[in-house]
């Protein structure tokens, strides 16, 4: 061999017994920390199951956890092998339901998030809040009563000149009775549906018929109406993101399941509490 090659070589060989060790991967989601007669247990079991646990325990120390978790994924691993490989047919059912609503919240959240984006979102605000103004903002009052009967009479009486305050005080079963029935200035969204439609019905100075709701009879006296100045962004950013979020929520279920072929046969003599039969998915 050439001189000069021999010097190559060796300056070859020096090189690479100068360079550092190969590092040893770092741990990752398939790195391997148990196996129980060959079945492996991965950092990613146990990421999963942390992620799974109560808020409360993922307070634990991280040592403390991790050795809890590992421990937990051992025994199970153990105790499930008795079954030789057979798995019951309600785990298999409750694995399919459980892998159908993760995916499908996947997709939500893909759809969710391209729906929120900034621009959207500021998109949004612009279009909603474009004449400065916010929404409409309502002073009512009312007189609450427990019967249909008892309202039909209050509402004759007003129409029969009766004061409404007056009237308030004196036949009125809710908290602002005493005050003349006055609930003050809202917005929409703050009352329950029921009141909340009646009131969008009138003009100042009207009063509604009858209105009933989950706490009783109803009528309403509609003192003013007035808009309100248009929020600061910042102010209604998150919620303009939920409304955007949920609006494409609503239209991608609507158009995914309008295009899908879905059928329901006809069952005779199904009972819908065969539900609560717990037998026929146990084997």
């Amino acid at each position: 061999m050439r001189k000069g090659l021999t010097f190559l070589r060796g300056m070859a060989i020096a090189a690479c017994a100068a360079l550092p060790l190969t590092a040893a991967a770092a741990p990752h989601a398939n790195t391997v920390v148990a196996s129980v007669n060959g079945e492996e247990i991965t950092i990613g079991h146990m990421v999963m199951a942390r992620e799974n646990l109560p808020a409360q325990y993922k307070q634990l120390p991280d040592e403390v956890l991790y050795n809890a978790i590992l421990d937990q994924l051992i025994q199970q691993t153990a105790l499930k092998q008795q079954l030789r490989g057979e798995v019951p047919r309600y785990v298999e059912l409750s694995v399919e339901n459980e892998e159908r609503a993760m995916l499908a919240a996947d997709v939500i959240e893909m759809v969710m998030d391209k729906a929120s984006g900034e621009e959207k979102i500021r998109a949004a605000y612009d279009e909603k809040y474009s004449t400065g103004e916010g929404g409409d903002e309502f002073h009512a009052a009312h007189i609450l009563v427990e019967s249909e009967e008892d309202a039909v009479d209050v509402k004759a009486e007003l129409d029969a000149g009766a004061d409404f305050a007056t009237l308030a005080k004196e036949r009125s079963t809710g908290p602002s009775g005493p005050n003349g029935g006055d609930l003050g200035w809202f917005t929409t969204g703050r009352m329950v549906p029921e009141f909340e439609q009646a009131v969008l019905k009138l003009r100042a100075g009207e009063v509604s018929a009858p209105v009933q709701t989950q706490f009783g009879w109803h009528i309403i006296l509609l003192n003013d109406r007035r808009k309100t100045e248009a929020p600061e962004f910042e102010e209604v950013r998150a919620e303009l993101a939920d409304e955007l979020r949920q609006k494409a929520v609503e239209e991608r279920v609507n158009e995914l399941t309008a295009a899908a072929k879905i059928e329901r046969p006809e069952i005779e003599d199904l009972d819908p509490a065969i539900l609560k039969d717990i037998s026929l998915v146990r084997n």
